[in-house]
C-alpha cells in the first residue's frame, strides 16, 4: 500500500512541477489489480504541440521492474500505440538485467475505490497489419454467424484454429467506437450486453480482438477492463489485437 501511495505522490508532483504537464488517466471500475510492488513508470502525454500529439517520457524506466505505463486517455490508439509497442519491444528484447517475472501494466483511475487500478498487457501483441488479422474485411462482422470449428462450413481464418480444443467457438469482436461492439451474429452490441451475448453460447469461447485505430485510449481501456472481468475458464481472449 505504501508503494502505491508513494507512486500517486510522484505523479502529482510530476504534474505540478516544471511545465505543469497534465496526464489524464483512463477511468475504470472494479479493477482486478489494485496494488503492484517494485515498479517504474513511463508517461505518454497528450500534447498538441508535438508530432501526432504524443510525448513519451520513459527516462524513469528500470528494465528489471514492473512497468506502469501511464497513457493520457484523450489519445487515440493510432497516436499512442507506436510508443506502447516501442516500450514492449524494449523490454522483450532486453538482455541485461532482464527479469522474466516483471510485467507491464496500464495505470488507470479506478473510480469505484477512488484510487489506482491496473490492467496487465504484458503478453498482448498489437498489429496494424491487416493481412495477419483473422478477418479480411470488417464488413463480414455484420453477417457471419458463429460457426462450430468442427462444422463442415468452418473455414480456418483465425490463428487460434490450430490451438483451440474441438469444442471452442470462435467469436470476432470489433470495437468501433464508444459502446459499439460488432460481433458475428449481432449488428451492434453495447458493452453492457456483451456478457449476456457470450453466455448464450453454450460452449467454450475464444475471442479475437479487432479495434478501430481512431478510438480513444479511454474507450480501449474500458473495453479491456470489460474483457478482463468476463474472462474465465470458458472464455479465452486472444493475446493478438488487430488495429484498423
Amino acid at each position: 500500500m505504501l508503494n502505491r501511495l508513494l507512486f500517486i505522490s510522484i505523479v502529482l508532483l510530476f504534474f505540478s512541477c516544471g511545465n505543469e504537464k497534465v496526464l489524464q488517466l483512463p477511468e475504470i471500475q472494479n479493477a482486478t489489480i489494485t496494488e503492484i510492488l517494485d515498479v517504474s513508470p513511463a508517461y505518454i502525454f497528450y500534447d498538441e504541440t508535438k508530432q501526432d500529439s504524443v510525448e513519451l517520457n520513459r527516462k524513469n524506466l528500470i528494465i528489471s521492474t514492473n512497468w506502469l505505463i501511464n497513457v493520457d486517455k484523450r489519445l487515440t490508439l493510432e497516436q499512442a500505440l507506436p510508443s506502447i509497442i516501442k516500450l514492449q519491444e524494449k523490454k522483450r528484447n532486453a538482455t541485461m538485467h532482464k527479469n522474466e517475472k516483471a510485467r507491464n501494466y496500464y495505470t488507470c483511475n479506478d473510480t469505484s475505490i477512488k484510487n489506482l487500478g491496473f490492467i496487465d498487457f504484458t503478453d498482448v501483441v498489437y498489429s496494424f497489419d491487416k493481412s495477419k488479422a483473422p478477418i479480411k474485411d470488417n464488413a463480414k462482422l455484420y453477417n457471419e454467424k458463429i460457426i462450430d470449428k468442427t462444422s463442415s462450413d468452418y473455414q480456418t481464418t483465425s490463428p487460434w484454429a490450430k490451438i483451440s480444443p474441438e469444442h471452442y467457438f470462435g467469436v470476432e469482436l470489433f470495437l468501433d467506437s464508444k459502446d459499439k461492439i460488432y460481433a458475428y451474429s449481432k449488428d451492434i452490441l453495447k458493452s453492457n450486453q456483451l456478457e449476456d451475448y457470450l453466455s448464450e453460447i453454450h460452449n467454450k469461447v475464444f475471442i479475437d480482438i479487432n479495434l478501430n485505430k481512431k478510438i480513444s485510449i479511454q474507450d480501449y481501456i474500458s473495453f479491456k477492463s470489460l474483457l478482463k472481468n468476463i474472462e474465465s475458464e470458458n472464455i479465452t481472449i486472444s493475446i493478438n489485437e488487430f488495429i484498423y
